[in-house]
């Protein structure tokens, strides 16, 4: 298999060893692949045949000059992004093409350096801004017509093994974090499998007081305790022939846990008040985003409930682990809340894109979701910028050395000098690549440029840590 073509630059400007030096340092310690023009009208049939990832032009030229090449690109392709050298008494200048769309500029004598790290930025953006323009096409992917949207190898892994557990009756232990979509698996289950001719039923288990709960599970009969007064059809038997979904299960009194391992075992319930049982033929599903493990070895969930329950297993994954589906969650949910409060053609910068893919979304999907909601709501322009999603610009994010405080002030207490200074710099480097990762969307060569590094030291503490970066694409 080839190698795949590095990003294109198309540095112009009309001093052609300057043009040569630039080409050669963006090459060589960039690793693009770059293109050089002379003047800007030779650069915009260039843009024309091939647009490039990025556009680094000299500000005053012969001809046609920095600023009006500037709204020629955008004219042709508005993700193209384009970083102007300047000289002196050009600042001016620079900075009303920044007004006019520029992404920044570099001053004459150049640092190398910068100039590398603001390419490396400006490659970055074009890319979410083709990626944005292509989403309403990728919406029509796999997944989308379950309510699943994304195309993230972790998500697409759990959607195959929701379609092969679909077909059969076996009980389904659905588990994850708060927000990543646990009812809308069970509804998968559900809807793929031969019982989608009827209604599923959904109980909200920590909503109900215990004799509640165990009444509408049940059922009970007319007298069976006060206030009884009439028979009543527990929801079990009201799922006969389909799927009963016990959300959040953990939460149910061991004594309803007793009386559920028996459905589960004998496939028959007994309402409250009764003597006889009922058979039933139902899929059971349940869900739940605690530790159910840890609430056995506390005695609240009884261990041969938990082993009924996990017949399989589903493990919905946190956003964290899909952080390349951020943007078109985000197109997807930015369309039903414009939509919805009537706010249409809006759209996220890059910059808003960039600063969702670097959040670290403990509330998942649903806080995805909220988030969007209230920028549709709030956003005083047709553009969402970073400052909408946000009460500041950026959202807050766990410093590598907030972290390396913590795990030392743990680590301490527990382990020898040496082992805890192993641990904390274990975790460091973990918490360090991963963020880089998930900024770059999974790309080693910007992330390692970005972490001031060489590609081939970055790969070798990845190796190190165990984190493959095509996860985070």
């Amino acid at each position: 298999m080839s190698a795949s073509k590095p990003p294109s630059i198309l540095v112009v400007d009309d001093d052609r060893d300057m043009l040569t030096f630039l080409a050669k340092m963006l090459a060589k310690k960039g690793g693009y692949g770059v293109v050089m023009a002379l003047s800007a009208e030779e650069a915009l049939d260039k843009v024309q045949a091939e647009p490039p990832a990025a556009v680094l032009t000299d500000i005053k030229m012969p001809g046609m000059g920095g600023l009006a090449f500037l709204q020629r690109i955008r004219a042709l392709d508005p993700a193209v992004t384009t970083v102007l050298m300047t000289g002196y008494g050009t600042i001016e200048m620079a900075v009303q093409a920044l007004k006019d769309g520029a992404y920044d500029f570099v001053e004459k004598p150049f640092d190398n350096e910068r100039i590398l790290r603001t390419i490396g930025r400006a490659m970055e953006r074009t890319r979410l801004m083709r990626e944005n323009a292509r989403l309403q096409d990728r919406l029509s992917g796999q997944g989308q017509d379950l309510g699943f949207v994304g195309r993230s190898r972790r998500l697409q892994q759990t959607l195959e093994l929701l379609r092969r557990v679909a077909r059969s009756s076996a009980t389904v232990l659905i588990r994850g974090e708060s927000g990543t979509g646990k009812e809308l698996a069970a509804k998968a289950l559900h809807l793929l499998s031969p019982r989608a001719g009827r209604p599923m039923i959904t109980v909200n288990c920590p909503a109900l007081p215990e004799h509640i709960l165990e009444s509408e599970l049940f059922g009970y009969r007319k007298g069976a305790f006060t206030g009884a007064d009439h028979d009543k059809t527990g929801l079990f038997v009201e799922a006969d022939g389909s799927t009963i979904l016990l959300d959040e299960i953990a939460d149910i009194p061991v004594s309803v846990q007793t009386k559920l391992l028996r459905v589960l075992h004998e496939k028959e319930v007994q309402p409250l008040g009764q003597n006889r049982t009922f058979g039933v033929d139902v899929r059971v599903i349940a869900s739940t985003n605690q530790d159910l493990e840890a609430k056995i070895r506390k005695g609240e969930f009884r261990e041969d409930l938990f082993y009924r329950l996990k017949v399989m297993s589903v493990t919905m994954p946190s956003l964290a682990a899909m952080v390349g589906d951020i943007p078109l969650l985000a197109q997807h949910f930015l369309d039903h809340y414009s939509r919805e409060h009537g706010r249409e053609h809006l759209e996220f910068s890059a910059e808003a894109l960039q600063s969702l893919m670097q959040h670290p979304w403990p509330g998942n999907v649903r806080e995805l979701q909220n988030t969007i909601n209230r920028a549709v709501l709030l956003c005083g322009n047709s553009v969402i910028e970073a400052s909408d999603l946000w009460d500041e610009a950026e959202p807050p994010l766990e410093s590598p050395g907030a972290t390396l405080n913590t795990l030392a002030a743990a680590s301490c207490e527990r382990l020898s000098y040496q082992k805890a200074k192993s641990a904390v710099l274990d975790q460091f480097n973990t918490t360090y690549l991963t963020q880089a990762l998930r900024s770059s969307g999974g790309n080693v060569t910007a992330a390692a440029r970005t972490c001031g590094m060489e590609r081939q030291a970055f790969q070798r503490l990845l190796r190190r840590s165990g984190i493959d970066s095509r996860s985070f694409r």
